[in-house]
């Protein structure tokens, strides 16, 4: 009688183990499964973002911190392989506008007489092909690139701008888009509510936009650009008195 009962029990756990074997199997795998699934997740979202290259303008008047467009990375590359070779080192914002910008990046510039004419000089090299981007506008403190008049829209390889610019309402930003944006905007361009609202803020030069390349932006010394504009000038729009400088990559 001890043995059959003995023998009873016995089958009944064997049975019972069959039984929990398969869910017991069944769950360690969903889980390892969920595990896998949770740390590729979070090594994919534990990945670094590419940092925005940040350079610092340093002038008399003070300095000015700009990044550089991600998004218009032939600018982008073309500007900081010169400011990495010393190019910009002690050149000239030769020809300063009220209400309109800065330009600089001759490198003509760099030893000038009182009588020179400054505004031809180029780097080595070719120049930049046009990266029109519809969300990249002047605004004030737009970084772009100067160019000749060449029908491709390319720009100088060395010769960049800092806008100014003026207040626009609504009408006027509208007048001016019509005039002289559109005709020689991308098909379907318009202004976003962000991009009329800043333009009516802080203003701009939007007669520029998707005629010349914008690819960065001072985010820290916006006064500095108004201060230079301030300096009196002379015939052609250089400042009486040189306003030399230079730029340091940041990072």
């Amino acid at each position: 009688m001890k043995k059959v009962f003995l023998l009873f029990t016995l089958l009944a756990y064997t049975i019972l183990y069959a039984q929990n074997k398969p869910a017991n199997a069944v769950t360690k795998k969903a889980t390892l499964s969920t595990l896998t699934k949770k740390t590729v997740a979070v090594k994919i979202a534990a990945a670094p973002k590419p940092k925005e290259r940040l350079i610092e303008i340093i002038t008399p008047y003070g300095n000015m911190i700009a990044k550089l467009y991600d998004a218009t990375p032939l600018h982008r590359d073309n500007f900081i392989k010169l400011v990495q070779q010393g190019f910009y080192d002690s050149l000239l914002f030769h020809r300063v506008i009220k209400d309109f910008m800065i330009q600089g990046g001759d490198p003509t510039s760099k030893h000038p007489t009182d009588t020179s004419v400054i505004g031809n000089g180029e780097a080595p090299g070719e120049r930049i092909p046009a990266e029109f981007r519809n969300n990249f506008f002047h605004k004030k403190g737009a970084l772009a690139a100067a160019r000749d008049g060449n029908p491709a829209k390319a720009s100088s390889n060395c010769q960049f701008y800092i806008v100014e610019g003026k207040r626009y309402d609504s009408s006027q930003l509208s007048q001016v888009f019509e005039n002289r944006v559109k005709p020689n905007a991308a098909k379907g361009f318009s202004y976003s509510n962000q991009q009329k609202e800043i333009y009516s803020r802080i203003g701009g030069t939007p007669f520029l936009d998707q005629n010349y390349t914008v690819f960065g932006e001072v985010i820290s010394g916006l006064d500095v650009i108004d201060k230079i504009t301030a300096t009196p000038t002379k015939p052609g729009d250089r400042p009486v008195k040189d306003v030399h400088f230079k730029i340091r990559l940041l990072n």
